[in-house]
């Protein structure tokens, strides 16, 4: 058996509420344009408002751009020291920074 469902329109926000057989409601807020899109879909499909609901979700899951790893961008800037050491590191550029005695 199908859910019952409710639907409500307040300030250009449609409200579905959902009757399941457990006793259970859920209550979703679409957007505008989503509710256009799930009243679109179910009118062209004849299918349910809960049904259309549940396809453009789906569509919507299926769609998910593949992620890229990150990397990490290097570039040569001609140093040619061990920066594992942060103290020597340090020290080093230090002594880079100071005006020659000479």
């Amino acid at each position: 058996m199908p859910p019952l469902l409710a639907v409500h329109h307040r300030c250009g926000v449609m409200s579905v509420s959902d009757a399941s057989l457990r006793g259970m409601r859920t209550t979703v807020n679409l957007d505008p344009d989503v509710a256009a899109a799930a009243e679109q879909l179910r009118r062209s499909r004849h299918i349910g408002l809960s049904e259309a609901v549940n396809e453009l979700a789906r569509s919507g899951m299926r769609s998910r751009p593949q992620r890229q790893p990150f990397r990490q961008r290097t570039h040569d800037l001609g140093l040619t020291i061990d920066v594992s050491n942060v103290a020597e590191t340090l020290e080093y550029l230090d002594q880079e920074d100071r005006p020659d005695d000479h």
